[in-house]
């Protein structure tokens, strides 16, 4: 009943690439943020009244909830699979995917985004990019059953690599 969880960079692809793959596999897809969203409002909103170490327990929360159960498909916020926690409770029901791109697809697909905290009062996107990256890459592949790249690549030429992946597991 093994889960097929997407981790990565915000920006990299990881909730188009989710769902996609998940309509192609017949599974359930969960978007870590999207159900904290549901259920507690906007992320921004969260960071800003509670701070961030209430958003990362939000998501552990989430991560113990969606564990339980099997054969989803599960992107996850961009700093989720940090948390020693979060990443052994997940790698422990199924196979992490760190889907890597480059600081240029990051910067190209954010530029306009208003919505994330941690990107907000930057004074440079691509310098803010390059540091998280620099960072977290390092975790997201020690996280990593699998590494895509996802530069110049389409959700459903990534989705086909992990599929045929999935096969040789």
């Amino acid at each position: 009943m093994m889960n097929i969880i997407l981790c990565g960079m915000m920006g990299c692809g990881k909730s188009t690439v989710g769902a996609c793959l998940a309509e192609r596999l017949g599974r359930a897809y969960c978007d870590t943020d999207a159900l904290i969203v549901e259920r507690r409002g906007r992320i921004a909103d969260i960071f800003e009244k509670h701070g961030e170490a209430y958003f990362r327990t939000l998501e552990t929360e989430t991560v113990k909830e969606l564990v339980q159960k099997g054969q989803l498909v599960i992107a996850t916020g961009g700093g989720l699979v940090l948390k020693q926690e979060n990443a052994a409770l997940l790698k422990n029901s199924g196979k992490i995917v760190f889907l890597r791109a480059n600081v240029e697809t990051l910067v190209k697909r954010l530029h306009a985004d208003t919505q994330r905290p941690l990107l907000q009062n930057a004074d440079s996107l691509r310098e803010r990019l390059e540091n998280l990256l620099k960072d977290r890459a390092p975790i997201y592949e020690e996280a990593a059953d699998l590494i895509v790249d996802a530069d110049e690549r389409t959700p459903e030429e990534i989705a086909g690599e992990i599929i045929k992946w999935i096969g040789q597991v």
